[in-house]
């Protein structure tokens, strides 16, 4: 295969890449994206929050969504200690969407390919890249720069037939997702700040699925302070399960992975009748340690996206949302620079995604540390503070006019302090 010259190479067809690529593709930039698997293909991350919908929308990939008829999700529901904690998403501070979706990945992923593809956006799948070299002789001329900026890049890819072939670009995307393709050849790979936590997932078939909202629902179900149970119904008819906790309680089951799934949903009293007979449609998944995070997320040619970048924890289902939130970014950051403005990378890139992305760690270290659960099942609830914690969760985590984003680092704990005083009084 010939070498191939691009403005912009993208790594990935995921939701981050393809909302970069048609982005891109609409403002007529030649971009060409490479994915090392072939879709359909199985992938972690069911659950979308609303502000991903924007996304979609202003990127044209809406409708071929919204045409594949996937599950509703309007909100979601916490249990503990049979007290009950639903949000409704048309009940938050921040004006946005109200709903999205519940997706079998491997299904929505390729819808989302199907349409760059139509759009006419050159997708190589079964491409892998095996490494990337860039120009020494290209001012700042450091991969490991933060200046960022367009750089000029030589990437060697092997196709599916184990044949390579090398692709120039002004500028790379790295959407690789768990691949981390970037951070692995850069070397931009630190630890994450949040604790060591494991996740062990399947699918099952629920021929006799509860009528009404109960069927439907995505909940999570708290066992232990520290380990909860997901379930993320489809409107195939298939169900996501799947336990997160530290990294010892998964590894403290024995047997194979399906045999330590079915005696860990031996812990929830709430699921328990309603999956112990159902049959996994393919052996549980382990994914160890899923916290990542990374040195910089741009430097002299390039931009992380989405979990090349960081993963937090699925518990509040950012990831698709911080997928999208900077892949649309990057392209939109990208575009401007081909269209010769200037683009202050640090500003406008790291510090806003990371604005975000310091939100939800908020979140979720409150909600390990046992704070955020105390306002989720506190009673009687604050309808305010409900609101404008709705919001979050929905994926607006830009918006300042909320509390509950501007203050993040001392409202959760505050909130929660005078909830114990309140215990103590009573």
């Amino acid at each position: 295969m010939n070498d191939i010259n691009v403005d912009v190479l993208i790594i990935g067809a995921g939701p981050s890449g393809c909302v970069a690529a048609s982005y891109l593709k609409n403002n007529g930039i030649n971009c060409k994206v490479v994915e090392k698997n072939t879709f359909p293909r199985f992938v972690i991350g069911e659950s979308l929050l609303p502000r991903c919908m924007d996304h979609f929308e202003e990127t044209g990939l809406l409708d071929c969504l919204m045409e594949q008829g996937f599950e509703i999700k309007s909100g979601a529901r916490f249990l503990k200690n049979d007290v009950v904690c639903n949000f409704d998403f048309g009940e938050k501070h921040t004006p946005g969407w109200d709903y999205t979706w519940q997706v079998p990945r491997a299904h929505f992923d390729h819808t989302l390919a199907k349409e760059i593809v139509k759009k006419g956006v050159d997708l190589s799948f079964g491409h892998e890249v095996i490494d990337v070299q860039f120009d020494p002789s290209a001012p700042p001329g450091d991969p490991l720069s933060t200046l960022g900026g367009i750089g000029n890049s030589v990437t060697t890819v092997k196709d599916e037939n184990g044949n390579e072939y090398k692709i120039n670009a002004k500028f790379i995307i790295d959407s690789s997702g768990y691949g981390r393709v970037l951070p692995r050849l850069l070397d931009l790979d630190m630890p994450s700040s949040l604790d060591a936590n494991s996740a062990i997932f399947t699918h099952v078939k629920e021929p006799n699925r509860p009528e009404g909202v109960e069927g439907t629902i995505i909940t999570f179900d708290v066992v232990k302070d520290d380990v909860w149970l997901w379930v993320i119904p489809f409107s195939n008819g298939n169900t996501s399960i799947g336990f997160v906790g530290p990294t010892e309680f998964i590894e403290s089951f024995e047997g194979t992975n399906a045999e330590k799934m079915k005696e860990m949903l031996k812990t929830s009293d709430y699921y328990y009748d309603r999956l112990k007979d159902l049959e996994f449609l393919f052996e549980p998944y382990v994914i160890k340690n899923y916290s990542k995070a990374v040195k910089q997320l741009y430097g002299n040619g390039y931009a992380l996206t989405g979990n090349s970048a960081e993963f937090l924890d699925p518990v509040f289902s950012s990831g698709v949302t911080f997928a999208t939130e900077s892949g649309l970014k990057a392209a939109k950051l990208i575009t401007k620079e081909l269209q010769g403005e200037n683009v202050d990378w640090e500003e406008d890139y790291t510090e806003y995604i990371m604005k975000g992305v310091a939100v939800f760690r908020t979140y979720v270290k409150e909600w390990y540390t046992g704070n955020l659960q105390k306002i989720f099942f506190h009673r009687p609830e604050n309808p305010v503070i409900k609101e404008q914690i709705c919001a979050v969760l929905a994926g607006y985590v830009w918006d300042e006019t909320n509390p509950f984003v501007k203050n993040h680092n001392r409202l959760v704990k505050t909130v929660a302090k005078v909830i114990d005083m309140e215990n103590e009084r009573v």
